[in-house]
């Protein structure tokens, strides 16, 4: 018997450390298609940073990358999902990028318990805050976070009282506004209309003749090829209004588009992830590694949000394969476990997990100027710490604001 015990404890020990030494297959979803493919470029850029940086091994694993492409809509994020997934059979997946797919992903995650996702960096707030997935982990702020303190900042500040928005229709910018209306309703700013126009308008032109003329300042919730057109369009209408740029309006993959019609962002402030001349060393030190890692004609100035928040979820997955030496046995419990308790010094500031395992970070308000070379960037004007998924509201009354979209939250001066 005590034969046949030492057997099979030497048998398991072997499996288990054969298991270990064998290729890692990781999933990892981005839009390479459609109006946010140099969105998703620059993700996997950051991606691929981060498995550089560790010679691309984790846990005594070498890591094998399968990239599946998505268009920005839920059906396309599950397609590619369940590609590497039930084909591939990938043990890891990172992704996606945008808000909507980020829900499907949450979903199509509690059919998949054997697989671990970390998000890429998809921000609407449903996908951790409402019905979340014990195998789903952001450590990536969502839009609301991303918006905190750009209220109270253009109300005080800058001293607009009136404001307007134009978004894309969906989840993402949902949780934006949601954001800015918190803070800057209660600051005593008012929001006299809400415009939402579909993800991947080229035309604008009957939106930029309705737009209101007695509003302080436009809110613009639009990011990739929807922000150039719109900009484009708009200057050649003759606009002048104040802006306010949202999260992606003013990321590099906007700031970096080609034509002058960018120039109108200079000057107007936004918030988001990370401020572009942070002179912070670790931001210093990433900015310097993402432009060693790539030629000047493959990537922007400076990594954009969507390259920080998938080197950030990929390192968080390399930190923890790495703690647990690349095992993944029972159910992945001990690597999940590692997540759950990760503090990521990120960056673009320490990173931390709550109970939905939705991230907890700082917030940057920034102002967009030119730099002496001539490229645009995001100028750092507040940091605001630790913001968590309420924006620091009792999360009873929170939840009570429901879910964001077209109407919601209302815009009162007290919540």
């Amino acid at each position: 018997m005590k034969t046949r015990t030492l057997l099979a404890v030497l048998a398991a020990t072997f499996l288990t450390a054969t298991a270990h030494a064998q290729t890692l297959k990781v999933g990892a979803l981005a839009t390479l298609e459609g109006t946010y493919t140099a969105l998703g470029e620059d993700g996997m850029r950051g991606l691929r940073l981060a498995l550089s940086q560790a010679n691309n091994m984790a846990g005594g694993r070498e890591i094998e990358i399968i990239v599946a492409g998505t268009d920005a809509s839920p059906d396309s994020a599950v397609r590619a999902a369940r590609k590497v997934v039930e084909q591939d059979g990938v043990e890891l997946l990172i992704g996606p990028l945008s808000g909507s797919e980020g829900i499907a992903l949450r979903d199509y995650s509690k059919t998949q318990p054997h697989v671990t996702f970390i998000n890429g960096i998809s921000g609407a707030q449903e996908t951790t805050f409402v019905d979340p997935s014990e195998n789903f982990f952001r450590f990536n702020m969502d839009g609301a976070q991303w918006s905190a303190g750009l209220g109270e900042y253009i109300y005080n500040v800058k001293g607009y009282e009136t404001i307007a928005t134009i978004a894309e229709d969906y989840s993402f910018t949902y949780t934006q506004v949601l954001g800015l209306a918190l803070g800057y309703c209660a600051a005593g700013g008012e929001i006299t209309e809400r415009i939402w126009v579909p993800l991947g308008t080229k035309d604008f032109a009957s939106i930029i003749a309705a737009l209101p003329d007695d509003v302080d300042a436009l809110y613009l919730g639009l990011g990739g090829g929807d922000a150039v057109n719109f900009l484009n369009q708009y200057q050649q209408a003759g606009g002048d209004a104040q802006l306010v740029g949202g999260t992606i309006m003013v990321d590099g993959t906007v700031l970096s588009s080609k034509g002058d019609a960018k120039n109108a962002l200079i000057g107007v402030p936004s918030s988001g992830p990370q401020a572009d001349t942070w002179d912070d060393p670790n931001w210093q030190a990433f900015v310097k590694a993402y432009q060693d890692e790539f030629p000047p004609d493959q990537r922007f100035p400076s990594p954009s949000l969507m390259a920080t928040g998938y080197y950030n979820a990929t390192t968080a997955a390399v930190s923890c394969l790495n703690e647990v030496g690349g095992d993944l046995s029972d159910g992945q419990a001990a690597f999940r476990s590692c997540l759950s308790n990760l503090v990521l010094d990120a960056p673009n500031g320490e990173i931390k997990l709550d109970g939905n395992r939705q991230a907890i970070g700082t917030n940057f308000i920034s102002e967009v100027v030119e730099l002496e070379d001539g490229t645009l960037a995001t100028q750092l004007v507040k940091i605001v710490p630790n913001v968590n998924q309420t924006l620091g509201i009792d999360p009873e009354t929170f939840a009570g604001f429901g879910v964001p979209g077209r109407d919601v939250p209302e815009c009162k001066s007290s919540y």
